[in-house]
């Protein structure tokens, strides 16, 4: 049982307020959007810092979806959200297929080299040139994540197995 206290001391420590883990579905992502949005609520936020991190948040629960649906296997990923006094840490993982890494990668460290303007632009150029598929995979997802939280992307890709890795991204927004 020690677990649950250390799991409780955990979130605590970094200020988290909402996880999730487990299997992404469309009923499961309304619901953790409706929590967070509760939870933003009944803390008095600013609507447009709401606003922003409700937008970040649909990204990153979009993206975890369209993965999900990519791997074969049944790996579940994971959703957080953390509140400090002056930001809001939107965080996920979930797993990636070997192939697709260095193109992701290469997307993000694309966006994370503009400035705001850059993501402007280039948000416009990915609306106005590409073809983007019921699943999306254009990036545009992670231009609107870069533009809105005003802060660089973070990632990493830790080691799963032979053809996965583990996809983790966390998102910035200020409170001021």
């Amino acid at each position: 049982m020690k677990y649950i206290f250390d799991l409780h001391q955990t979130m605590l420590d970094h200020n988290l307020i909402l996880v999730y883990e487990g299997e992404f579905t469309q009923e499961i992502t309304k619901s953790v959007l409706a929590m967070a949005e509760r939870n933003m609520d009944s803390s008095g936020e600013e609507s447009s810092i709401k606003r922003k991190v409700f937008n970040v948040m649909v990204e990153c629960l979009q993206n975890i979806v369209k993965h999900a649906e990519d791997i074969e296997a049944n790996h579940s990923a994971i959703f957080m959200i953390g509140k400090r006094d002056n930001e809001y840490l939107i965080v996920s993982g979930n797993p990636i297929e070997n192939d697709h890494i260095d193109g992701l990668k290469s997307k993000l460290e694309n966006i994370n080299g503009l400035d705001k303007d850059g993501l402007k632009s280039l948000y416009k150029d990915i609306i106005k040139n590409t073809e983007i598929s019921d699943k999306g995979g254009a990036g545009l997802g992670f231009v609107d994540m870069a533009r809105k939280s005003g802060n660089p992307l973070e990632f990493d890709f830790l080691d799963m197995d032979n053809t996965h890795k583990f996809f983790c991204l966390k998102t910035t927004i200020s409170r001021a």
